[in-house]
């Protein structure tokens, strides 16, 4: 199996996929970020790449976000993997499974509109109810990125619900505890096709962390995007070059040289 030798910056040799999992956080990732959520597009190059990993995995590649799955899938429709959502409130690990879901409770009805009235607040915030999970962007209007995440953390602290606020790229978003990214691939790793296998997660932001953080128990590799962080493993400068990467690990013409 060719060795991932550590560095700082993006890994050079590519991973036998017999042996691996790959996990992949989404926005800011593997997809450029846009103005506004939906504004996100996904390109052919990369539906490709992905599902001859699917292939070559047999099934062992994951989407692992904090969007629904639901809005995962729409955004890579035709192409269905195995995903985490929701922080990891939903997991699935087949691609035609039905989702497991945590125990999360809704976000009490009276904190959702306390929230949404912070969109109304001035123009370039954003309001998106994940389900569960609350975000407040506020990337049209990096200006404003003190003022929403004082209102948050403030009316979160007025909250009956234990809550925990996850800031990220212009974004801070509101969920329960006791569910996380890492929560979610520890368990997503117990289950076929990923079980005995070694995974690599690849992620952007604070809300990757606690996926970075178990990726030891399984022997597995860490990497960034754009942001350096202590104890990964690599790092990527921009979503294009996760993407180039992806590609180098299952090229098209299976006769390349990975």
């Amino acid at each position: 199996m060719p060795a991932i030798v550590a560095e700082t910056s993006a890994p050079t040799l590519i991973p036998d996929v017999d042996d691996w999992a790959i996990l992949l956080d989404v926005d800011g990732t593997i997809l450029d970020l846009a103005p506004t959520p939906r504004d996100i597009r996904v390109p052919a190059s990369l539906r490709d790449t992905l599902e001859r990993i699917k292939v070559r995995t047999a099934g062992a590649i994951a989407l692992v976000s904090g969007r629904t799955l639901n809005d995962l899938d729409g955004i890579f429709a035709p192409l269905k993997l195995a995903a985490i959502g929701g922080h990891g409130a939903e997991m699935r690990p087949w691609p035609d499974t039905a989702p497991r879901r945590s125990h999360a409770q809704p976000l009490d009805p009276a904190l959702r509109m306390q929230l949404a009235a912070l969109a109304t607040a001035g123009s370039g915030i954003l309001f998106e109810d994940k389900g569960y999970s609350i975000a407040l962007h506020y990337r049209l209007a990096p200006e404003k990125g003190a003022f929403v995440r004082e209102a948050v953390a403030a009316i979160s602290r007025r909250a009956l619900q234990r809550l925990e606020l996850l800031e990220g790229t212009n974004v801070i978003e509101v969920k329960h505890l006791g569910f996380s990214k890492g929560t979610a691939v520890r368990e997503l790793m117990a289950h076929p096709p990923f079980a005995g296998r070694r995974p690599i997660f690849i992620g952007d932001d604070t809300t990757d962390q606690a996926a970075f953080a178990v990726m030891p128990q399984f022997h597995g590799i860490a990497i960034s995007v754009r942001r350096r962080v202590t104890g990964v493993d690599f790092h990527f400068d921009t979503p294009s070059e996760v993407r180039a990467w992806l590609e180098r690990i299952v090229p098209a013409d299976e006769s390349a040289s990975a």
